[in-house]
């Protein structure tokens, strides 16, 4: 039960995303209280974890997902998981509240709270994934998802494009974050992270592991803005003041910080970590905190100062010492809850004064007294002043700075870590001085005053934790340690060390001071500074990021526009001679002149002239290739002798589909080319057909010797279609065993196909209403198609003859369907069979006439095919199988004899909707453009009694189109 409580924790948020958007018809509140019901239960959830996760234990929870491919849906919750989904859910909590009054009645309330459960899924799945492979999935989410909130104001260009430079450098981040965890898991030979974590030894042995760990810092840094990752966290501040204190002081940001903390037993500890993390570490820690002092902005200065203090926290993981990463674990929790309460601060001084900007501010101490004790109590926090949670953690980073020698210079780490500090409480001052001190103004742009509790008691809450552990730092000490230990690892020993608030006189107690004092001085020669800095020519990382962006994107388009210019043959080209000059390759130098030992088949009669057929028919296709419809006859006949050499060599099901297939893309094919001349023009000269005649014989050459080698060769090792025949009954309950590897076997392939199927059929439809809304649908209507229209359009005799044949074809469809497990058939060629009983019926009637006779969109069946075929294989789930694995049985009701059933068959009926809806949406699409063209003449003449038919206009198509 514990196990399962795992996973609903984690789905909460996902399913929790799909109600704000309902929820907001409702109204705000409504809609505000979904949300928070959500993220309340989820932290509930949590929460029962938390006494076991005090005693030390570790709860966690397996499903298999595809666990020949390593991927599997494996959770687990240790202290360091538990920290940070409390920090993730908890922190949701006060951020949903505050954004319920922050967000204005034009704010579309439904559409960001949606965003903020997908985003809060995407990190609860991060810290709780026990599988690299499934974090993967959710750190890529991450970074969708954070694009959609940073751009919520999409009528803010700033907005729009700080979405685009989080995404470009997360991204970025991401695809080599992938590369260096798909390394790690082949080192260790699983991607479960338990076990990763297990194998320090042979991680750091591997010669893979720099390379992994280069991979997996550049993931690690784009996420945590490191620098010079560092950019892209200040732009992103254009987004809501909630999005900015949820993502980028207590979640996404560290989630970079989180995984270089979960990884720390198997890739710290080395010569290489040290150096790169830490330097990294200190040097964004210092340039952070020096840019913060001179922003004038209050959400610019704290987007700087976060990146100054992740990089702090970089730098104590990079040390490699159990001190280093107790002291980063105490200084995450601590400047998750000052730097949230401040960014929901500044949203609050913008909310009433309508301005951020420090140069207008001042004097609102007196006008703003609650929001001033709150950004009073968590600036001194992240200044590092006594008796608040920051000074004990900024002391513990100094500490571990004097006992950090980088490049062989014993005192560089330690008078670096003091400069970093000094700028840091140098911008704290600021921010609290040129804020709320001095006299009040008569310019503001409205009138500031304190908002009412629903604003200002969240990130009142966050500074009780600020100040409690402030003064009593033991009560947290309990925990801090447990959650070290989880970064740790039981190899190593728990630091000796103690959260207090005096230490004695010593070093750090001395360079903290020097901070203190140094950041006041800083305070007071801030005009003559800021006009230096000012005045002082320096690289802007935005811009250099901009015109990288731009050099890369010239760059590509130079690239594609000599490769890609728009000639299908030249693509055709470089594809065959690239391939053919591999394969050449492989043949000359490889092993493929072993002996031959399967002897030939006897040449028949027949097989001759079947032979001698299809080479004529592709001769005189390549001969005849600019008469469109003497191509489409050809293609016809080459379909049926393949059908008919399927049906030769005992494979009636290949023969079955590729019959159904041929009759169905030719109809398509006939609707398309109605729209292009009849003939093609001639593009090219002498000289270049008999190149691309060279190229054709030497690509026919190759796969003929491919196949000849792979079919006249006994491989030693048994073929796979060995296993399939002794299984596919004992295993699939099916004698058909071509069907059983397309609905249990290999059913994840037959899933994803027929997702393109249907989303290449909607393309079809979305293009053709593109044609149909623009310039193009003018010239079909002027193209003059009546002149060349038949005298009779539908004839009587055709009308009857669909009209008769479509019950029994349907019937024989349904028959293929129920026989498809144990005899040839099944779903995909039942679905290719009812397709064409409906496609007579537009044949023979007309695209009006039965399109208003239409009573289920496409779009719906194509849908409901997935969606069946999805919960088919969701149900192996609660059988503790993995997706798609089917059962089977034998029943026996009275007086039938007895038959088996299947789950397979549920499988089977999603490919046959998505087959029927997919092939009907695209001869939909192709009909809507020729009754629009004028090629679709009026219906009357289709029926049989044209005195029953309504009236014509308007007609409404199958998908609620008027036509």
């Amino acid at each position: 039960m514990r196990a399962m409580s795992l996973f609903i924790i984690a789905l909460l948020p996902f399913l929790g995303a799909l109600l704000p958007g309902l929820m907001i018809r409702a109204g705000r509140q409504a809609c505000f209280t979904a949300t928070f019901l959500v993220t309340a239960l989820a932290s509930v959830g949590l929460l029962t974890h938390l006494p076991a996760i005090l005693r030390g234990e570790t709860i966690s929870a397996r499903l298999d997902w595809m666990p020949g491919l390593g991927l599997n849906v494996n959770l687990f919750l240790d202290p360091l998981g538990f920290m940070f989904a409390a920090l993730i859910l908890g922190i949701g909590l006060l951020i949903i509240a505050y954004a319920r009054h922050y967000l204005s009645r034009d704010d579309n309330m439904g559409e960001f709270f949606s965003y903020l459960l997908l985003f809060q899924g995407a990190m609860v799945g991060i810290v709780l994934s026990d599988n690299i492979l499934l974090l993967l999935i959710f750190w890529e989410l991450t970074s969708l998802s954070s694009f959609l909130l940073i751009g919520f104001w999409k009528h803010l260009p700033e907005g729009r494009q700080g979405a685009r430079m989080a995404l470009a450098v997360t991204g970025m981040g991401g695809l080599a974050l992938i590369g260096g965890m798909l390394l790690l898991g082949n080192i260790v030979g699983s991607y479960d992270l338990t076990v990763i974590l297990e194998n320090r030894d042979v991680v750091q042995a591997s010669p893979l592991y720099v390379p992994a760990l280069l991979l997996i810092l550049l993931g690690c840094f784009t996420k945590s803005a490191q620098f010079p990752f560092h950019f892209w966290l200040p732009h992103a501040m254009a987004a809501p003041t909630p999005v900015s204190a949820y993502l980028h002081s207590a979640t996404m940001v560290k989630a970079g910080l989180f995984l270089m903390a979960r990884l720390w037993p198997v890739l710290s500890g080395t010569p290489e970590w040290i150096y790169i993390v830490s330097s990294a570490g200190l040097l964004t820690m210092v340039i952070g905190a020096f840019i913060a002092i001179f922003k004038h902005d209050l959400k610019a200065l704290l987007a700087f100062s976060t990146v100054s203090h992740l990089g702090l926290i970089t730098f104590l993981l990079g040390t490699g010492t159990a001190f280093g990463a107790m002291a980063a674990v105490f200084h995450i929790l601590n400047h998750a809850s000052f730097k949230a309460a401040l960014f929901m601060s500044a949203g609050i001084v913008d909310h009433e004064a309508h301005t951020r900007d420090m140069r207008r501010l001042g004097g609102l101490r007196k006008l703003m007294p609650v929001t001033f004790v709150i950004v009073l109590l968590a600036g001194l926090s992240m200044a590092g002043i006594p008796l608040l949670n920051g000074f004990i953690s900024k002391e513990m980073m100094l500490e571990e700075a004097t006992h950090t020698t980088l490049f062989g210079a014993p005192m560089l780490v330690t008078v670096v870590a003091t400069v970093g500090a000094l700028f840091s409480a140098a911008y704290s001052f600021r921010l609290i001085a040129h804020t709320f001190f001095g006299p009040e103004r008569d310019e503001y742009p409205a009138h500031p005053h304190d908002p009412n509790p629903g604003m200002w008691l969240p990130p009142a809450l966050l500074i009780i934790p600020v100040v409690v552990i402030g003064l009593f730092p033991a009560l947290a000490e309990p925990f801090v340690k447990l959650v070290t230990g989880a970064v740790i690892g039981s190899a190593a020993e728990m630091p000796d060390a103690h959260l207090k608030i005096w230490h004695g006189l010593n070093l750090p107690l001395f360079m903290s001071a020097i901070a203190v004092l140094g950041g006041a001085v800083l305070l007071a020669l801030f005009a003559p500074l800021s006009r230096i800095w000012e005045a002082a020519p320096r690289p802007e990382a935005k811009d250099i990021f901009d015109r990288l962006i731009a050099a890369c994107v010239r760059g590509a388009r130079l690239f594609a526009r000599g490769l890609h210019d728009g000639s299908f043959t030249r693509y055709a080209a470089i594809m065959v001679v690239t391939v053919v000059a591999i394969g050449a390759h492989a043949w000359f130098s490889g092993t493929t002149g072993a002996e031959i030992r399967r002897p030939l088949l006897p040449v028949t009669p027949i097989a001759i002239a079947a032979w001698a057929m299809l080479i004529i028919a592709a001769g005189f296709l390549v001969a005849v290739h600019r008469n469109r419809l003497a191509v489409l006859i050809l293609m016809g006949i080459i379909g049926l002798m393949v059908s008919v050499g399927f049906n030769h060599f005992s494979a009636p099901d290949l023969a079955l589909t590729q019959i159904s297939v041929e009759v169905v893309t030719i109809i398509l094919l006939l609707l398309a080319l109605n729209f292009l001349p009849n003939r093609t023009p001639v593009e090219s000269g002498a000289l270049r057909r008999a190149r691309d005649a060279v190229i054709a014989l030497a690509g026919g050459a190759a796969a003929t010797a491919l196949c000849w080698t792979i079919l006249s060769t006994e491989f030693p090792i048994a073929p796979i279609s060995d296993y399939h025949l002794a299984n596919s009954y004992k295993g699939g309950g099916g004698d058909n065993v071509v069907n059983v590897i397309l609905v249990d076997f290999r059913g994840f392939d037959t899933f994803g196909e027929i997702i393109v199927l249907g989303i290449a059929a909607l393309v079809i439809y979305a293009l053709t209403e593109a044609l149909l809304s623009g310039p193009v649908r003018r010239r079909l209507l002027n193209r003059g198609f009546e002149e060349a229209q038949a005298g009779d359009a539908h004839p009587l005799m055709m009308v009857v003859l669909t009209r008769v044949m479509m019950p029994v074809i349907l019937m024989v469809g349904v028959y293929i369907f129920l026989r498809g497990h144990n005899d040839p058939g099944g779903g995909f060629v039942a679905g290719l069979v009812v397709a064409i009983a409906v496609v007579t019926q537009y044949m023979a009637s007309g695209f009006a006439w039965a399109a208003r006779r239409q009573r289920y969109p496409y779009h719906g069946i194509i849908g409901a095919g997935v969606f069946v075929a999805g919960l088919t294989g969701i149900g192996a789930w609660f059988a503790g199988q993995p997706f798609l694995t089917s059962a089977f049985g034998y029943f026996r009701i009275p007086p039938m004899e007895e038959f088996e059933l299947a789950t397979a068959m549920g499988f089977d009926l999603g490919v046959f909707l998505a087959v029927v809806g997919a092939v009907m949406l695209s001869l939909e699409s192709f009909s809507r453009l020729g009754y629009r063209a004028g090629t679709e003449t009026s219906d009357h003449a289709m029926d049989i009694d044209p005195s029953r038919d309504e009236e014509l206009t308007p007609t409404v198509g199958a998908q609620g189109k008027v036509i």
